[in-house]
């Protein structure tokens, strides 16, 4: 699979978001932070995801993805579409509820935004994590059947993000 990468652009306060080859959680912390920059935005309409180019997308990256449909809701704003033909993606998103949060086309849709790659800059162990785990927050938070699947992942990542010293006192 090709390594992953993400591409973004603009037009008229609607954002693309272009996921291309196998889409991982090395990508999470600049992708939140191009999520907490879109919104920060007054002219924010709306998003679409065109996932054409995507080999595979990890469980955080769809987490990111769910936040970024909650939040447009929160503003008022339509469902965010996602354009896929991957027969796997869309049962992923089928299987994971995403039909409830978005717009979902197997149609190719050509974009005229022009798209540039999201600097990805490396994260540091702890930082990934709590991406992580708030992206599987926001799995749990869709249906049940999502918070029975990441349950124990993030009672893990919880533990194991806890600072030493809570750690240590659970152990007396």
């Amino acid at each position: 699979m090709q390594s992953g990468q993400i591409m973004v652009g603009a037009h008229q306060g609607v954002y693309i978001v272009k996921l291309i080859g196998d889409v991982r959680l090395n990508l999470c912390t600049s992708f939140d932070s191009f999520i907490d920059n879109m919104f920060a935005r007054d002219d924010f309409a709306g998003v679409a995801f065109d996932l054409h180019g995507a080999e595979g997308v990890d469980s955080t990256t769809l987490g990111l993805m769910a936040k970024i449909a909650i939040r447009a809701q929160e503003r008022g704003c339509q469902k965010p579409l996602v354009f896929s033909a991957n027969k796997g993606i869309q049962h992923l998103l089928d299987a994971m509820g995403f039909d409830s949060l978005m717009e979902i086309s197997d149609q190719q849709h050509e974009f005229s935004v022009e798209t540039r790659p999201l600097v990805c800059n490396t994260p540091d162990e702890c930082a990934a994590r709590e991406k992580v785990l708030e992206a599987h927050r926001v799995l749990m938070s869709m249906n049940e059947q999502n918070a029975e699947t990441f349950r124990d992942l993030v009672h893990t990542l919880e533990r194991e993000c806890e600072p030493f010293g809570k750690r240590s006192a659970h152990l007396h």
